[in-house]
């Protein structure tokens, strides 16, 4: 009883069970307005189902291990290019040039296109390209802040117990923010799927799920291109998890101080 209480009330913590309860009481509740919306524009989930079998016949597994292949390499080569960049700025020389690269984020991808299409050798090479600096842009950004806001105490901690200056970087600033840099991961690397389609729409000789999803797209087939979104979206939400278990793994201590676990 005090547990549906306080679902309405603000800052307060209910049980694990109420959670489950609640989140599939929400989930039935979309399923049902998804069923009995009256628009016609969207498909019905038979319809959706029914696409997703026969896309599945017609090579939509190969084509989701392609593009999870290739944003995987993504994810992968921009949190290390970015985490280095990030932590590079303890020395003021790099401050700069990541502040510009972090301004990057604001240019249209339409406009690098032709630039990235220069340096690449291949088709892979320039959607993995465009992919790395897509997520690359917003990851360092995000690490950068994260690094600038470490609290002088922290630094002034490792000091006083006799660190030198490289050693203080390693235990404060990596080691120290893990649990930030495994967040910061999980929230830029949605950026991956987002961009996805657009880039497999440039370069379609791999294929990919993205190349079919803006074929089916260009035909109108909605119920396809529900099935096809409904299953890059299980994709992420499986990919977000595992960075989030990852987290709790590796840094265990990242959620003691929280007050809602």
């Amino acid at each position: 009883m005090n547990d549906a209480i306080h679902l309405f009330a603000p800052n307060k913590v209910v049980s694990r069970n109420t959670v489950r309860w609640l989140v599939t009481f929400q989930l039935l509740m979309l399923v049902a307005i998804w069923v009995f919306s009256p628009t016609v524009f969207l498909p019905k989930p038979g319809e959706v189902f029914q696409s997703l079998h026969d896309l599945w016949f017609e090579g939509l597994g190969s084509e989701l291990i392609t593009s999870f292949y290739l944003n995987l390499q993504a994810i992968a080569l921009s949190a290390i290019l970015s985490l280095l960049l990030a932590y590079a700025t303890v020395i003021p020389f790099f401050r700069p040039i990541v502040a510009l690269l972090s301004k990057l984020r604001f240019l249209s991808m339409v406009g690098l296109t032709f630039f990235f299409t220069l340096m690449a050798t291949s088709g892979h090479e320039l959607k993995l390209f465009l992919l790395v600096f897509s997520v690359a842009v917003f990851f360092v950004t995000g690490m950068a802040e994260v690094v600038a806001a470490i609290p002088k105490e922290s630094f002034d901690l490792a000091r006083t117990l006799r660190m030198g200056e490289w050693r203080v970087v390693y235990e404060v600033v990596v080691l120290g923010q893990a649990d930030k840099a495994f967040e910061v991961l999980r929230q830029n690397a949605a950026m991956g799927w987002m961009m996805l389609t657009m880039v497999e729409g440039i370069s379609r000789s791999e294929g990919g799920v993205g190349a079919m999803l803006l074929n089916q797209n260009k035909h109108f087939h909605l119920s396809a291109v529900f099935a096809i979104q409904l299953t890059i979206l299980v994709l992420g939400l499986g990919q977000d998890y595992a960075i989030g278990l990852l987290r709790k793994i590796c840094c265990p201590y990242a959620e003691l101080t929280l007050e809602r676990k």
